[in-house]
Formats: structure tokens, C-alpha cells, sequence
């Protein structure tokens, strides 16, 4: 079965969480920056994918399944998939760490304005660029 539905659901959430990444980035909550930017890519990229015909496995980072994949996807997104796949590769690096911290690193200490900056930067150009394949349902 195949939920026609559920590509517009993940680019209208990911819209909206843009503006809470906002909210976030004013509160200088860099970390939490860094990490709502990740789940943005994803569910931007999901959309792409799933809108068409690609099965998103439940991982992160789709990066892999959009190089395979390549042939299937509209020709102005494939002309920016190696900086779509390098966003999608670097924040999912930073996704637990930005959340949960390690025993020698503090998310809040550890992240900064040019974290936060580069993070929704790369959320922003996801869902500029794949927005136009997703329709809005």
C-alpha cells in the first residue's frame, strides 16, 4: 500500500518546523539549532523521495538512496545533490550528539553561531529546493 499523502505531510512539516528553527535561533539555542535543521533535511528529502516512488528506508540519512537513485529524481534537484547529500551527511553526524551530549561534551557549550548558522542554512536550501517536487496535497 502507498500513502499518497504522506510526501505532502513531510514537506508541510518541515516548513513549519522552519519557523521553530527560528524561534530556536533566536533563544541562542544552538544545539537544538543543529538538531531540528537535521529532521527537517530528512523529512524534506523523505518527501522527494517518496514522492517519487523511492522507498525511504527508516534511517537519518537518506545521502545514499539519493545517489542510487539519481536517475529518478527531477533533473533541478539532481544538478544540487552533491550539496543536498553533504547536508544530509553532516548534520546527521551532529544528530545525537546536538540532542543527548556524551559524558565529556555539553550540546550548549559545545555548539555555536556558526553551527547553528551553517545548520539552518542547509534546513532552509533542503526544503527551497525540493519543495517545488512536493505537491502541496
Amino acid at each position: 500500500m502507498h500513502n499518497a499523502d504522506l510526501a505532502a505531510d513531510y514537506i508541510r512539516r518541515a516548513r513549519i518546523r522552519l519557523k521553530a528553527l527560528d524561534v530556536l535561533f533566536d533563544g541562542e539555542s544552538w544545539a537544538d539549532v543543529v538538531r531540528e535543521s537535521q529532521e527537517i533535511v530528512e523529512l524534506a528529502l523523505k518527501a522527494l523521495l517518496r514522492e517519487y516512488g523511492i522507498d525511504a528506508p527508516r534511517v537519518h540519512d537518506v545521502s545514499e538512496i539519493m545517489l542510487a537513485e539519481r536517475d529518478r529524481l527531477p533533473k533541478a534537484v539532481e544538478e544540487h545533490l552533491a550539496t543536498l547529500t553533504e547536508i544530509s551527511h553532516d548534520l546527521r553526524r551532529d544528530r545525537e550528539l546536538a540532542f543527548y551530549g556524551a559524558e565529556d561534551l555539553t550540546p550548549s557549550g559545545f555548539y555555536s553561531l556558526d553551527d547553528a548558522e551553517k545548520a539552518r542554512s542547509g534546513a532552509r536550501l533542503t526544503v527551497k529546493l525540493v519543495e517545488p517536487h512536493v505537491p502541496s496535497g
